[in-house]
């Protein structure tokens, strides 16, 4: 059975789809926004892909932007227009990786990542890690919007 979301989930991963339109657009990788929430509903740090650096995704971002070495405390929530992705080639490591990394126990995010660049599991490999993951896919049609060049080719 999916877990279920939270009151707040919905605002805070629409929060996170809008800053999807922030990205610069790209023929090679999604636009994607991502906030780290912590357990009493701060936004601790926000992201969006290619914000600093052409190959930055949004998780990545986000969470670099809290420090080396931070820690998530207990109820943290990483909200993601799109599924972490599990596999990428311009850089070693993974968003699912980051966030196991640092500690995020819960993750929600509304669109699940089309085959188009990599195959993604990152929901899966989540779960398998033992963190909670929520999806929303009443919000993923907003997720793709900033997309749809990718997608009507």
């Amino acid at each position: 059975m999916p877990d279920q979301p939270v009151r707040d989930d919905r605002e805070l991963l629409t929060r996170a789809v809008e800053l999807a339109g922030r990205c610069p657009p790209s023929e090679t990788a999604f636009s994607v926004g991502a906030l780290v929430v912590d357990a009493a509903g701060t936004v601790l740090a926000e992201g969006w892909s290619r914000r600093r650096d052409p190959h930055d995704h949004a998780e990545e971002g986000a969470l670099a932007d809290l420090g080396p070495g931070w820690r998530a405390g207990p109820g943290t929530t990483v909200y993601s227009s799109l599924e972490p992705c599990s596999a990428r080639a311009s850089r070693p490591r993974t968003c699912t990786d980051l966030i196991l990394a640092a500690g995020v126990d819960r993750v929600v995010f509304a669109w699940r990542e089309p085959g188009l660049f990599v195959d993604g599991r990152g929901a899966e490999l989540l779960r398998a890690a033992g963190v909670e993951v929520v999806e929303l896919p009443e919000l993923a049609a907003a997720a793709r919007t900033p997309n749809a060049h990718l997608l009507d080719r």
